[in-house]
């Protein structure tokens, strides 16, 4: 997904807004008549009741509605008083049918847990992540009252968010006594530190394996950006017409055909950013504003956040302009006085699409060793936006992630300086984490409700990478099977995603490469395959020059305090957040 450079940052000045030939405004993603014909898509996924579907998109085209959705998230031109009322009517109408998979992809975490048989342990054992509680008696009427990121001194741990969720899970009865999920009350804790006055702790092997990974995240987007929304025979002829197929660096329009050029036009608000002859830093998306507004959110809220949290910080800090598909949906929800969760699901055809799951890292980033615990946070984060297997790519990501940053260690190890392999230089050595990919690609689907759509899909891309030596071939495969999706739905995107970590055996630049070869959402794929590999090599000094020099060491960003942040100072941010308790 992408976002457009801001005047005065990286990049050129966005295009103007669109607008039909009449000169008026057309907001993309948020028009009942644009999101129809995307809804009675999601229904057929859905399996909800066809007569019913087919119904409503026989009403659609008599009042002159159409079942192609707009290509570019607007139609040509504004609907009449009339049809727009028909489709917000229309959209009412499918929002109410019942699908045959609601049973088996389920949304409340509690549900959630339970169709998870190996749901992870928490590293002491216990079947979650420390989640520090306050105790009862500071709950009691007219005693202090403190949040469970910012407990009571000398309060006893107790159970959080999660620990209420997997007893509701296992009782059928929700968890008892002050204190649990259903009724905490919090206040905002206070930012500790502003992006631009980080603490000055010691540094630590972790760190340096956040470094990596974010520069990772950042260099495997600036891949995709390019080619996002290109046709996969497009991507593969520009590759292959420069010499760069199979995909081993950036796109270049150096010695590009012009017949070419003209046939598969790269991204109009990308391109002049992302092209190996202009790259210089890493530009603005919205790939690496999530991250950033997440780790805003860890260090506002705590780890003890609620979805209303996310919703109050989206509206201090993400302007609307820099949302998309599901975000832009649950953004004008808000504006329009829906609370979460309804924020998801309330005229939102996009709430199954990959927005959920470019916002995980941080949350697998601070929750090194302890999936099952970052899959809860990321699912707070999601549910805002997102439903079903929306969520589920949150939490896949997230556990991920974490099971990866297992197997570097957190603290109290002072980060080698200089090249790899110096005595300073963490246990795990030149391999970095002692986790390999395809264990903590296990590990992720251990989150996810097995018979799920997105379930399948990974499973199904982890598969055909083993059993293929050609790329080309796991790619050509999961095309003509998930292919009948919308190219920013999870499901296919996890899929690919899965794939490339698989082929590549965490490789970063096969992984990179593997992710954006393999079209559909290519910048956020390059990312996250970025966050992986980058989390797994350990060091910023394993990723090759060619893919971390030209990122400078500075980032674009909307995000108030964040524009021109080095990669650095967010690992330092980030190893922060992964200490605090």
């Amino acid at each position: 997904m992408t976002a457009t450079a801001l005047p005065g940052q990286l990049g050129t000045p966005p295009p103007p807004p669109r607008a039909d030939r009449s000169g008026a405004l057309r907001l993309t993603w948020v028009q009942p008549e644009d999101l129809v014909a995307h809804e009675l898509r999601q229904a057929v996924e859905d399996g909800r009741d066809p007569a019913t579907v087919a119904a409503v998109a026989a009403a659609w085209e008599a009042a002159g509605g159409t079942a192609a959705p707009p290509p570019g998230g607007a139609s040509g031109s504004p609907a009449g008083p009339r049809p727009r009322s028909v489709a917000g009517r229309l959209l009412d109408e499918l929002a109410a049918l019942t699908g045959d998979v609601e049973d088996r992809e389920p949304t409340d975490l509690a549900a959630v847990l339970a169709a998870c048989p190996d749901w992870p342990a928490s590293p002491g054992g216990r079947t979650t992540g420390p989640a520090p509680a306050v105790a009862d008696e500071a709950l009691r009427p007219g005693g202090p009252r403190r949040d469970r990121a910012h407990p009571a001194p000398g309060s006893a741990p107790g159970p959080g968010p999660y620990e209420d969720a997997l007893h509701a899970a296992r009782t059928g009865r929700p968890a008892p006594g002050p204190g649990s999920a259903a009724d905490a009350t919090r206040a905002p804790a206070p930012d500790h530190a502003r992006p631009d006055d980080p603490a000055t702790a010691p540094a630590t092997a972790y760190e340096d394996a956040l470094h990596a990974a974010w520069l990772g995240r950042a260099a495997g987007c600036l891949l995709g950006k390019p080619v996002e929304k290109l046709p996969l025979a497009g991507i593969r002829a520009l590759a292959a017409a420069t010499g760069n197929w199979p995909l081993r660096s950036w796109f270049t329009a150096d010695g590009l055909p012009p017949e070419l050029a003209r046939a598969h036009p790269w991204n109009r608000r990308s391109a002049p950013t992302s092209l190996a002859e202009n790259i210089d830093g890493m530009p603005e998306d919205d790939d690496l504003n999530y991250p950033l507004l997440n780790l805003l959110l860890l260090r506002r809220y705590g780890r003890g956040f609620r979805t209303r949290d996310v919703a109050a910080l989206w509206l201090d800090e993400l302007p609307a302009g820099r949302t998309f598909t599901a975000e832009r949906i649950a953004y004008r929800n808000l504006l329009c006085g829906i609370e979460p969760p309804y924020t998801a699901r309330y005229r939102n055809p996009f709430r199954e699409w990959i927005g959920a799951a470019i916002r995980a890292d941080v949350h697998g980033w601070t929750h090194p060793g302890n999936p099952g615990a970052a899959a809860a946070q990321a699912h707070r984060d999601a549910v805002l936006s997102h439903t079903g297997n929306g969520v589920y790519a949150a939490m896949f990501i997230a556990a991920t992630i974490a099971r990866a940053a297992g197997g570097v260690p957190v603290g109290g190890v002072p980060a080698g300086r200089g090249k790899p392999g110096g005595a300073a230089h963490h246990a795990s050595g030149p391999a970095g984490s002692a986790v390999t990919v395809h264990q903590a690609l296990a590990t992720g689907l251990t989150v996810v409700p097995p018979d799920s759509r997105l379930a399948r899909a990974v499973r199904l891309g982890i598969a055909t990478a083993r059993a293929e030596a050609d790329f080309d071939t796991v790619v050509d495969r999961l095309h003509r099977e998930l292919g009948h999706y919308h190219w920013v739905h999870s499901v296919p995107n996890a899929a690919l995603l899965a794939a490339a970590l698989t082929h590549a055996d965490g490789d970063f630049s096969g992984s990179i490469c593997r992710a954006v070869s393999g079209g559909w959402d290519t910048d956020s794929n390059g990312a996250t395959a970025g966050s992986v590999a980058g989390l797994l090599a350990g060091h910023p000094d394993r990723l090759p020059d060619r893919w971390t020099a030209p990122l400078r060491n500075r980032l674009a960003s909307s995000v108030t305090g964040f524009d021109g942040i080095g990669f650095d100072a967010l690992a330092r941010l980030t190893h922060q957040e992964a200490l605090r308790p």
